[in-house]
């Protein structure tokens, strides 16, 4: 409504300064705690790709990832010498991300052990094409207690309570920076530096 209103304003429309705008929604975000991960875990106990199902989740709760950037993961991109995921946007390759820029992320030890698991599974016969096929994760999470997408919230809101940064938070999880006038022109942070923060502020804090 307020994009309509300005352009018809553009417009020369006299009597669209006369509209009156509703007012914004109030959004109360969705709060993820450890709980609702274990109680997601103990629902798929047993499930024959149990292991691929415990790696996306610790993955997506200690990486800040969007969904779709998981379901576009290779192997190739996950460094697991140094916990470091790269988050790449290349659309020849069927990789995007919602603000066009490539970027790097991290994940914790225990997402690690569980990712190291799952790939000794996925390189003996599993049957799987794909880490983490996006038509193969949503049927399998389509009744649990939490979707692949509440992984990141959990994120960002763990994060918080941990007193993490929240200018590396952005970057780590690849918010737009365009009204960030600090992240723009002064917060300038290497991958070194990133890790050195990540870590100091995860700590190896258990998920699970």
């Amino acid at each position: 409504m307020h994009s309509i209103r300005k352009f018809l304003i553009h417009l020369g429309v006299d009597w669209a300064q006369d509209i009156e705008l509703p007012s914004d929604p109030i959004y109360y975000p969705k709060r993820i705690n450890q709980q609702m991960i274990q109680q997601t875990l103990s629902y798929f106990e047993g499930h024959q790709y149990f292991k691929q199902i415990r790696a996306i989740i610790l993955l997506g709760a200690s990486s800040g990832m969007r969904a779709e950037e998981m379901y576009q993961l290779n192997p190739e991109d996950i460094d697991v010498e140094n916990r470091m995921v790269h988050i790449n946007h290349n659309p020849t390759n069927g990789q995007t991300t919602k603000t066009f820029q490539s970027r790097i992320s991290f994940f914790t030890k225990e997402a690690e052990e569980a990712y190291n698991d799952y790939l000794s599974f996925f390189h003996n016969g599993c049957g799987l094409d794909r880490l983490f096929s996006q038509t193969h994760m949503i049927y399998l999470f389509r009744n649990a207690p939490i979707k692949v997408k509440d992984l990141r919230k959990f994120f960002s809101q763990n994060w918080d309570r941990l007193a993490g940064p929240t200018g590396v938070k952005r970057l780590l999880m690849g918010h737009s920076l365009k009204s960030d006038i600090d992240l723009q022109h002064y917060n300038s942070q290497s991958e070194e530096d990133l890790k050195k923060i990540y870590d100091r502020v995860m700590n190896d804090t258990p998920i699970i």
